[in-house]
């Protein structure tokens, strides 16, 4: 059997609707649910901070699982891990929708997160099978982010008319209901596409832990989703709580900051043809502090609202698009050998500093206040621009 991948018999837009909901699907699970989380504690009789758990946990799964279904996937091959993965994902968001307490809440977020993870890798691996020295895997890369963008702009808005309409419940109904409508199209169309007879890699993680410029640019990557995270777990507590904005009224101002990040994507290539790698992120990491510092402002001098609030996060926002731009680049030039080995490790790490360093900030300080994501954005940004000055003090030639 020759361990040339198989091409694919579809075309580009039939293959995108084949695993585009997969990607969709794993991200809206995390955006979707927003609008009800200041009123779940309530429902579930519990406290904030487990509430905030059902947040951190979808995150650090989505990023280990990048470690644990990557090689599965790659020895049982891609469409068992997806078809498995989704129908997961599919179960335990119906489960959600009937569950009435924090702990039953908590473990069926844990396996929606699972199964999200194991269909989010197994799609990306067909990616790479199919498409890695074709034209068309730019298209796709492309777009894939480009959702990662759009879907928090309405999954709130989605989130806040479902529940406002039909329930909180409705929301996981739904989540439960689309991924199965995924898994049906999947099942019948989605081959195989691991490479046949191809002998399984065993390649050591400590070359990528060595390389300050992995470290460098997969902190960048930390500080970006984390700012991110950190923001859409305290933004419903900012601004319905704090604020007093409807569940529409908060997702619909929730869509600005993506709406933000969709245009400055659309220019983002320039920026860094323009600006290099190493440019590209110190100019990314400085809008986070400069959104910091307003933040702060704001708290320090006014109640909260849109512009004391929402406003800082748009130039956050602009510095995020900057950092994940450059960032998996950066991290992993010098791995071309070990392509697979470093990308888990990227993401794994990056899961992981998300979701601890996040979590701790959003409960050790006020989470219906500015100073968590001031605070994490802020210290985040300091440790990255240490270590790219470091980085270029050590080896110019890979800044």
């Amino acid at each position: 059997m020759s361990p040339k991948p198989p091409v694919w018999a579809y075309s580009l837009p039939t293959a995108l609707l084949l695993m585009a909901p997969f990607d969709i699907l794993a991200s809206m699970a995390m955006d979707i649910y927003l609008p009800i989380v200041p009123a779940m504690p309530g429902i579930l009789g519990t406290s904030s901070a487990i509430v905030q758990l059902t947040l951190s946990l979808y995150v650090v799964m989505l990023g280990l699982g990048q470690i644990i279904f990557g090689p599965i996937s790659d020895r049982i091959g891609r469409r068992p891990v997806l078809i498995s993965g989704a129908i997961l994902f599919a179960a335990a968001s119906f489960c959600l929708a009937a569950s009435s307490s924090a702990a039953p809440f908590v473990t069926l977020r844990f396996l929606q997160a699972v199964g999200a993870s194991a269909a989010l890798v197994a799609t990306f691996a067909t990616v790479r099978d199919v498409y890695a020295d074709r034209p068309e895997s730019v298209i796709i890369y492309s777009l894939f982010s480009s959702m990662l963008a759009f879907v928090p702009a309405l999954g709130p808005i989605a989130g806040a008319l479902l529940a406002d309409r039909y329930g909180w419940r409705s929301i996981f109904a739904t989540l439960g209901a689309l991924a199965v409508l995924a898994v049906l199209h999947a099942v019948l169309r989605w081959h195989e596409t691991r490479p046949k007879g191809a002998a399984m890699s065993h390649y050591s993680f400590l070359p990528v832990l060595r390389s300050l410029a992995f470290w460098t640019y997969t902190l960048g990557f930390s500080a970006a989703m984390g700012t991110f995270f950190v923001f859409f777990s305290t933004a419903p507590r900012v601004l319905i709580d704090r604020a007093g904005f409807s569940e529409l009224e908060f997702s619909f101002a929730f869509a600005t900051a993506a709406v933000v990040m969709i245009i400055t994507t659309r220019f983002a290539k320039r920026f860094v043809a323009r600006w290099g790698n190493a440019g590209t992120l110190l100019r990314g990491m400085v809008m986070l502090l400069v959104g910091a510092g307003l933040l702060s402002i704001g708290q320090v001098f006014g109640p909260p609202s849109f512009w004391t609030f929402l406003a800082p996060v748009w130039v956050m926002a602009i510095g995020i698009v900057f950092t994940v731009s450059v960032t998996a680049n950066g991290a992993l030039e010098k791995f071309g050998d070990i392509a697979g080995s470093a990308v888990a490790l990227h993401f794994c790490v990056q899961s992981l500093i998300v979701s601890i360093g996040g979590t701790t900030a959003v409960i050790r300080l006020q989470g219906d206040t500015a100073w968590p994501l001031a605070t994490f954005s802020a210290i985040m940004a300091i440790v990255v621009l240490t270590a790219l000055g470091w980085l270029r003090y050590r080896s110019p030639s890979q800044t």
